[in-house]
């Protein structure tokens, strides 16, 4: 049989190429602009300060982030100029950056 009993059928007119033009447009610009943000954004876990402490830990599934802001980071750096696991171990250099290393004797809290 014949293949192209209707010629016309693969054809598009100027106008549904127009649309496929700018919807592909579109994609192009929207994943541009979603990969510029992934690259350029600040992450507000990536270090320690003001306050705040942020540390990678080894995990089952990678590494876990742990984050620490206010009384809870001073708890948690308190502990870990007091002990000597691995994760103190990490904790220290990120505590010294969110400014909340040892205390000093006699200092007040």
């Amino acid at each position: 049989m014949y293949a192209k009993t209707n010629p016309s059928a693969g054809r598009l007119t100027s106008r549904q190429k127009r649309v496929f033009g700018i919807v592909g447009v579109l994609v192009v610009v929207v994943l541009g602009g979603l990969a510029a943000w992934g690259a350029l954004a600040p992450d507000s876990y990536s270090s320690s300060g003001h306050g705040c402490v942020n540390v990678t830990v080894p995990s089952s599934t990678g590494g876990a982030t742990l984050h620490y802001c206010g009384a809870s980071a001073r708890s948690f750096c308190q502990k870990s100029f007091r002990s000597q696991d691995p994760i103190s171990l990490r904790a220290r250099p990120q505590c010294v950056l969110a400014g909340l290393g040892p205390q000093k004797p006699g200092a007040s809290p």
